[in-house]
């Protein structure tokens, strides 16, 4: 079956299976947005310049320059050196049984560590925060306390500061933080930054990501490691055959 013509610019016929080669070379979050008349419209207005100008360079024979001829064979070195790079790689293949073993030797790699989501409110005194905290008791809502007493700017979130794992704050608010109640108010506690109250919002416990969560990951990060072990061995072996002076 003949592909449908949309165009024929300097002679050559721009078929519908040109324009759709075309869209097929864009990063795929954007061939998305190729799928609608106006894009493929561009598209084809794309081919029909492209052609004009091919006929362009024959006519005045920018084809037959050296610039051009230049410019083919260096192009023509990097293909064939892509091409035969790409052989060397290509047939590397790692199977479930190889991910699995990964997975049970390299367990720590996919643990995710307990975290804490809390609001807090930071002020200059020990004095100022004991104050905060009996109107927080007395009923003012701690993210309302926060907007208008704390000196962080998480104040505009109400005190916010989502989740964190153990490492992300100073050793004093960690500690807190991780060992204070869920819904409980803590503090005053005293950091190189000032003075906290501390709203423990929710925690989560250290968990291990089970092996179907990670499998894909585990198979991409095993064949890079085989491939570049590959292209590495075949870039000595190459070497040796072909040889190699390094000037410098």
């Amino acid at each position: 079956m003949e592909e449908k013509v949309l165009a024929v610019a300097a002679g050559h016929e721009i078929t519908e299976g040109e324009r759709n080669r075309l869209i097929s070379n864009y990063p795929p979050e954007q061939q998305i947005y190729m799928s609608s008349p106006q894009a493929k419209q561009d598209v084809l207005e794309q081919l029909i310049a492209f052609h004009l100008f091919h006929k362009m360079a024959v006519e005045e024979k920018i084809i037959e320059s050296q610039e051009y001829l230049d410019m083919v064979e260096k192009i023509k070195v990097e293909l064939a050196s892509h091409m035969a790079a790409t052989s060397v790689v290509e047939h590397i293949r790692v199977n479930e049984e190889e991910e699995r073993s990964y997975y049970q030797e390299h367990q720590s790699q996919f643990r995710e560590e307990g975290q804490v989501s809390a609001k807090h409110i930071l002020v200059d005194s020990r004095e100022q925060a004991k104050e905060v905290a009996k109107e927080v008791e007395a009923g003012l809502a701690f993210e309302e306390a926060a907007r208008k007493y704390s000196t962080c700017p998480s104040r505009d979130k109400g005190g916010d500061l989502g989740y964190f794992s153990k490492g992300q704050m100073v050793p004093e608010f960690e500690k807190a933080a991780f060992g204070g109640e869920v819904g409980a108010v803590i503090g005053p506690v005293e950091t190189q930054f000032g003075h906290h109250l501390i709203l423990v919002e929710d925690k989560k416990e250290a968990s291990q990501r089970p092996f179907g969560q990670v499998q894909e990951q585990i198979h991409q990060q095993l064949v890079q490691a085989r491939q570049q072990e590959a292209y590495q061995a075949k870039v000595k072996q190459l070497s040796e055959a072909y040889g190699v002076e390094r000037m410098e």
